[in-house]
């Protein structure tokens, strides 16, 4: 069932799907409303009589001129869309260009126009006028031109929403706020049922109880995109293996390669691999749907591209660097699901390849850092950040890799930062976090 979610929302997130689907959804309202209008017929007098079109030469205009403008129209948001993206991926990243083109707002503008235009094909040739048989389909026209009016707004809309969604800021907080959304969904996230942290698994042991070895190999190339994790457990506990994960979503695996070993005491025939291989879902591209790094490279792209010497923007590099502070003060907070996960009774059945806090920290700060010389304003602030992060974070392992980053982010600024003052500055706040001894060694480990 997770399986079926997953490629639902992967078509949802196409572009071309929602079009379609209101293109359809055109068509059978275009035959609905012709159905009607030769099924009742509607009273012209009254205030009705402005609205009702009485001359099948005039519906004829009026449909022709809707749908000559509907289609024109449609041409010209596909050609801003194309631009916008052409700007995103050079100003962004060609990581962001999957983020463009899945807004929905541009998917039903682009719908919207062509559904209207082919509504208004299909009205138009039910439209008979001659000296023996008259039809003139009065209420799928005004259907028409109610619809030419929603599209009008939808234009207005569209611009606005296109001139804002190139903006720096918008698009960062659009991806924090989806990364807050994911780790709220996969933090913790559940693979069968797991011990708690201070429990000890000998997982040799249990290895041990086990007779046969079978090697659990790709199918093909590409990125591990899904793993169904709620019937690999039905699986493995069915067919009473221990199964251990070499690689976790997001990973890329080569065709043949291990992605993970089986436990038995029996050996496994081709159909019980099979079932067990079918579980995992691989691609051809990243997604986001179990992959948190994805989002956060996204963030990361455009604060590198930001520090790059040929756009120098180091309030775009900042910005990035604080919204991806208060991913890790949640994550620091957040309870990472163990690598041991057991069945309903109780016994060891996967041995997982998880994502850690450490692993987190490490994708935010690392390339940031290093893309960081020669720009202060930037250094500072990832020390204030790795500050903020170690007023929340619990354990002494994730305590001790916050320090690891704040010691890499000391000696980068020892290495490119020039002007005493700003050295002074870091060195201020690197002193909220490391020891003074911590300082002395750095700091003589430079002079060398």
């Amino acid at each position: 069932m997770k399986k079926l979610l997953f490629l639902w929302r992967e078509l949802l997130a196409t572009f071309w799907f929602l079009p379609v689907a209101i293109l359809i959804s055109s068509v059978l309202l275009a035959i609905g409303s012709v159905y009607l209008d030769n099924s009742i017929s509607i009273s012209q007098e009254g205030w009705l009589k402005f609205f009702i079109v009485n001359s099948p030469d005039s519906a004829r205009t009026i449909l022709s001129t809707i749908s000559g403008a509907m289609i024109g129209v449609a041409g010209t948001v596909f050609s801003v869309t194309l631009v916008a993206l052409t700007l995103a991926s050079s100003q962004f990243g060609p990581r962001l260009i999957k983020k463009f083109m899945y807004v929905r707002l541009n998917q039903v503008v682009l719908g919207s126009y062509i559904s209207t235009y082919l509504y208004c094909l299909i009205v138009l040739i039910a439209i008979k006028g001659s000296e023996d048989y008259t039809f003139i389909p009065s209420i799928s026209i005004l259907l028409a031109i109610f619809s030419a009016i929603i599209n009008i707004i939808l234009l207005i809309v569209f611009i606005h929403q296109i001139a804002i969604s190139i903006q720096a800021d918008k698009v960062i907080s659009d991806i924090s706020n989806f990364i807050s959304k994911q780790v709220e969904t996969l933090f913790p996230e559940q693979l069968g049922d797991e011990k708690e942290a201070n429990t000890s698994v000998d997982s040799e042991k249990t290895i041990s109880e086990y007779r046969h070895q079978t090697k659990i190999n790709s199918p093909k190339s590409g990125y591990l995109q899904y793993l169904d994790g709620d019937i690999l457990m039905e699986v493995i506990s069915e067919f009473d293996v221990l199964f251990e994960l070499n690689y976790r979503p997001g990973d890329f695996l080569v065709k043949g390669i291990e992605m993970g070993l089986i436990y038995s005491n029996e050996i496994l025939d081709d159909k019980k691999i099979e079932k067990i291989v079918s579980q995992f879902v691989i691609g051809e591209i990243k997604t986001s749907q179990q992959d948190l790094e994805f989002s956060i490279h996204q963030m990361v792209e455009i604060a590198a591209r930001a520090l790059s010497p040929g756009v120098n923007d180091p309030f775009t590099a900042i910005a990035c660097i604080d919204n991806l502070t208060g991913t890790l003060v949640y994550l620091a907070q957040a309870k990472f699901p163990s690598k041991y996960r057991y069945d309903s009774e109780e016994k060891l059945r996967i041995i997982a390849n998880i994502l850690d806090f450490e692993g987190a920290l490490d994708t935010s700060f690392n390339q940031i850092r290093q893309f960081s010389g020669g720009s202060p304003a930037v250094i500072i602030r990832m020390m204030e950040a790795l500050i903020s992060i170690k007023g929340f974070v619990k354990g002494d392992k994730n305590k001790k890799a916050v320090i690891r980053h704040a010691e890499m982010v000391f000696r980068k600024g020892l290495q490119t930062i020039q002007e005493k003052d700003d050295l002074e500055d870091l060195r201020t706040r690197a002193e909220k976090i490391l020891t003074k001894d911590q300082l002395l060694q750095n700091e003589k480990s430079e002079r060398k």
